[in-house]
């Protein structure tokens, strides 16, 4: 058994700019609204800038909660964003956008360890319904915010 760490690299493609992108990825106040398993989020800051903090609740599908603390480190407008992950879930993660076309090839990773005893001990009895939960979570993710995409930046596609 390894550390209770999830791995994740995930690459997706959305039909719109990366500039519209990052300023949708930017409204913190939406988040909830794409994102329903983010739950009360707060903002210590504005916009994607080194040294913001966004503070929430992850409710995965699965019978547990985390309290995460998203601290935001280096950031190149419309092209990455890296952050630092505290709280009921540690490590560094990243999102990088690239042009491709009139759209954007989003590129999203992290390594975090779980915190929680409860969640240390059942990533090592059940790894396999974590990495579920997590891939149910991401999966949620991606359709939310390519339908929010859609709705507020209408006429162009979905994720690919």
């Amino acid at each position: 058994m390894g550390p209770p760490v999830i791995d994740y690299s995930g690459t997706y493609h959305l039909d719109r700019p990366p500039r519209a992108v990052w300023g949708e990825i930017e409204r913190f106040d939406r988040y909830e609204r794409w994102w329903p398993w983010f739950s009360g989020l707060r903002a210590d800051g504005e916009g994607l800038q080194p040294g913001v903090v966004l503070h929430g609740v992850v409710c995965p599908p699965v019978p547990y909660r985390m309290r995460i603390d998203v601290e935001l480190g280096r950031c190149t407008r419309f092209r990455l964003v890296e952050a630092a992950v505290h709280g009921d879930l540690e490590g560094p993660a990243h999102l990088r956008l690239t042009a491709e076309g009139s759209g954007t090839c989003v590129e999203v990773g992290w390594s975090v360890e779980m915190r929680q005893v409860a969640m240390r001990l059942a990533c090592r009895v059940g790894r396999p319904l974590l990495v579920w939960g997590h891939d149910r979570v991401v999966a949620w993710t991606v359709a939310g915010f390519s339908r929010h995409l859609e709705a507020e930046l209408p006429c162009r596609g979905r994720v690919r």
